[in-house]
């Protein structure tokens, strides 16, 4: 049975790294004694050790260790081997490119939808979906697909904005690009507000946290879905 939390966000403003999941974590990870951790999203201004290091000492409050995929000589056993999982935020197509470098994203699917227990936050939660192709990062490497996990039947926008009617910026709202991806694909989308996350137990998905969240389909009126909202027949 899947075990899933898919979050918008690894920090809300004037908390601490994961503060405001560490009640679902604890619940969600307690046949864990140790977790691996993957921090291949990050591309520069920390290293992949102080990246483990910093999730280790949120994770140390729980009870829970916590090793870096890097730290293994071979990712797909570390995978396989895994207590449970978790792939931090950073820069999706840097991760994507690199979990398909090191050949584990379909094994990384199988191995959650299998049961081991996961956790993703911003890219780490677009993998989630059918596709990246609705992430917010710049393309700074080139991944060989941009087909993921496929945990949900749907895509994911983590760190959702609602459009500013007071702002003088003149560009592109996260509404109107997400409608540029429904003139090109049906895949549904859902933008995760900051503090809002998606509960998976098997079938079932429910959003969590105190924020409803906004649902975009191809050539309909995007709709919000309230806190506890059901997302089971989502596709």
């Amino acid at each position: 049975m899947k075990k899933i939390i898919i979050a918008s966000t690894s920090t809300l403003h004037e908390q601490l790294y994961l503060e405001y999941l560490l009640p679902a974590l604890q619940s969600h990870f307690k046949n864990c004694k140790s977790i691996l951790f993957i921090p291949y999203a990050r591309p520069g201004g920390i290293s992949h050790d102080k990246y483990t290091q910093k999730v280790a000492e949120t994770f140390q409050v729980i009870n829970i260790s916590v090793k870096g995929i890097h730290e293994f000589e071979n990712a797909e056993t570390a995978i396989k081997n895994a207590e449970g999982i978790f792939t931090g935020g950073g820069n999706t197509f840097l991760l994507v490119s690199q979990l398909y470098k090191n050949n584990v994203m379909q094994l990384l699917s199988q191995t959650v939808k299998n049961g081991t227990p996961y956790l993703g936050t911003s890219a780490g939660s677009n993998i989630c979906g059918l596709s990246m192709q609705t992430t917010n990062d710049m393309p700074i490497v080139y991944p060989p697909s941009f087909q993921t996990l496929g945990l949900v039947s749907f895509n994911l926008n983590p760190h959702y904005l609602d459009t500013d009617l007071e702002s003088k910026h003149m560009g592109e709202t996260r509404e109107e690009r997400i409608e540029e991806f429904h003139a090109f694909n049906a895949i549904p989308v859902l933008g995760l507000r900051e503090g809002s996350w998606l509960e998976v137990k098997g079938e079932k998905i429910t959003l969590k946290g105190n924020l409803s969240a906004r649902l975009f389909q191809k050539n309909q009126l995007p709709t919000e879905l309230d806190p506890e909202s059901d997302l089971s027949n989502l596709k």
